[in-house]
């Protein structure tokens, strides 16, 4: 008795239009997880009716596929993912639609077509809003000149494979005292990726005095390439281009 040959899952075309998004999370939604996020992304997407592109396989699934995710716990104004859909669409359709489908807190803010290559190519810094509250300003501004003076300043992180000693220091593009209250950061996105809560360790490494008596308030106000004067984000034009 011969075994009959297993069945082979059908084969989904690839996607006829790529399409890129940028969306925040705002609000209470900044304690959305990246996995609750995709989640409810995925819902939003059949909600809004957009014609999706499947991979193939035994267990399609939409052709999402996200960069740089921020940390659960931060606001952003500037996280990205790229959709491949089956017909063709109108871009600021697709926004309107998945913006009304998704929870409050979410926005989607521009969807344009892809350009070649990977958006994550496009990715290679970002710009930090971070609230401190409970330290005074004179220690905010010795912190920050300690850190930017230093050449190196270790900071250690629990990952997947236990503990980690990375350098926060060689990540900042640059670090200021926006307020009483407020530091604005530029990092550069590197392995390990130099998170603020890092730099904000590294902080209180160079200043003792450096002890926020509450958990800190983070946004991500932009996130792009680094051009030596801003960041300048993917759906901007670049002289390249």
């Amino acid at each position: 008795m011969t075994n009959a040959p297993s069945k082979q899952p059908e084969q989904q075309a690839p996607p006829v239009q790529k399409l890129q998004v940028r969306y925040a999370k705002r609000g209470r939604a900044r304690f959305t997880s990246h996995r609750d996020f995709s989640r409810a992304f995925e819902r939003a997407l059949r909600r809004a009716g957009v014609p999706m592109a499947y991979s193939s396989g035994y267990n399609p699934h939409q052709r999402v596929s996200f960069a740089n995710a921020s940390p659960t716990g931060a606001a952003t104004e500037a996280e990205y993912l790229e959709i491949g859909l089956r017909e063709v669409a109108d871009p600021e359709a697709v926004r309107v639609a998945l913006d009304a489908a998704l929870p409050d807190g979410l926005h989607v803010l521009e969807v344009v077509p892809a350009p070649p290559g990977g958006i994550a190519d496009r990715l290679t810094a970002s710009a930090w809003q971070i609230g401190v509250t409970g330290v005074p300003r004179a220690v905010l501004d010795r912190a920050v000149a300690a850190l930017l003076a230093a050449e190196v300043v270790e900071v250690q992180r629990m990952t997947k494979t236990g503990m980690r000693t990375f350098d926060a220091r060689e990540a900042i593009i640059g670090l200021e005292v926006a307020d009483d209250a407020t530091l604005r950061l530029v990092s550069r996105h590197g392995t390990p990726l130099v998170r603020p809560d890092d730099v904000l360790q590294a902080l209180g490494q160079v200043e003792e005095g450096f002890v926020p008596t509450d958990p800190p308030l983070l946004t991500r106000l932009a996130q792009g390439e680094w051009d030596g004067t801003r960041i300048v984000g993917p759906f901007e034009a670049r002289p390249s281009d």
